[in-house]
């Protein structure tokens, strides 16, 4: 690039790339930035109070599939034990 230009080229360059990051750091990006910065995570106390219950909620749930599971390992026993006792012999009518 000629010397004659390449003022002229940084100088817009630097003007659009300026331009770039403003609005981008006004954006949604730049909030959450300045969020970050402050030490605010910005979450609402609404939200924590929510995230709490869907914690308690899987706990839940997971004690439940373990119950399930043993209820279905229980399940399984007494039909292995129904299958190995031999019927009942049946009386023939004449």
């Amino acid at each position: 690039m000629p010397p004659g230009i390449a003022a002229p080229f940084i100088m817009m360059m630097t003007l659009i790339i300026g331009t770039g990051v403003v609005l981008v750091l006004r954006g949604p990006v730049g909030r959450a930035l300045a969020r970050r910065i402050e030490g605010n995570s910005g979450a609402a106390p609404e939200l924590a109070a929510r995230v709490e219950e869907l914690e308690a909620r899987i706990a839940d749930l997971e004690q439940d599939r373990g119950r399930t599971v043993e209820i279905e390992e229980r399940l399984d026993f007494a039909e292995r034990l129904l299958a190995r006792q031999e019927p009942a012999p049946r009386e023939l009518s004449r």
